[in-house]
């Protein structure tokens, strides 16, 4: 087998990009004083943010979670003070998740720290590439995700 430098490895690239930027937003988290807030939420904080009340299926939909990785975050944003549980008054067997009133609170400082790392992480990237990556890893992920149903 030929070794290939890691550099090269589509791979390598996104696991490396991954863990840097969520490094630099857990720090600017920390910085922006909303140390409770951790990257992994983001996708669940933003779908609220846009839509609270969600049903946790909808919320996990959305946010593109597993049910079970779904309950794991709930508990640690429930503990976090960010959303609390609710039993879905029209389905007994639902809960929807609501925002707190931190949860909704930190909504500017969160978005704040996010646009302002991604301005840092994609400097020198024009509106045009940026169009072209997130397009590209658009399908990339739908491709995983056909290849690999959940």
């Amino acid at each position: 087998m030929d070794l290939i430098d890691p550099r090269d490895c589509p791979y390598y690239l996104l696991s490396r990009v991954t863990l840097s930027v969520t490094s630099a937003m857990k720090k600017g988290f920390d910085a922006a004083g909303v140390s409770e807030v951790k990257p992994a939420y983001l996708g669940a904080l933003m779908s609220l943010w846009a839509e609270d009340g969600l049903q946790v299926a909808e919320l996990g939909r959305r946010a593109g979670l597993e049910p079970s990785t779904m309950t794991g975050l709930l508990d640690r944003m429930e503990r976090d003070g960010l959303v609390e549980r609710r039993q879905d008054p029209d389905d007994r067997r639902a809960q929807r998740i609501l925002l707190t009133s931190q949860g909704r609170t930190i909504r500017p400082l969160v978005l704040e720290q996010v646009d302002r790392i991604l301005g840092e992480v994609f400097t020198g990237v024009s509106k045009e590439e940026m169009d072209q990556a997130t397009a590209f890893l658009r399908r990339v992920l739908e491709n995983a995700q056909e290849k690999n149903p959940r």
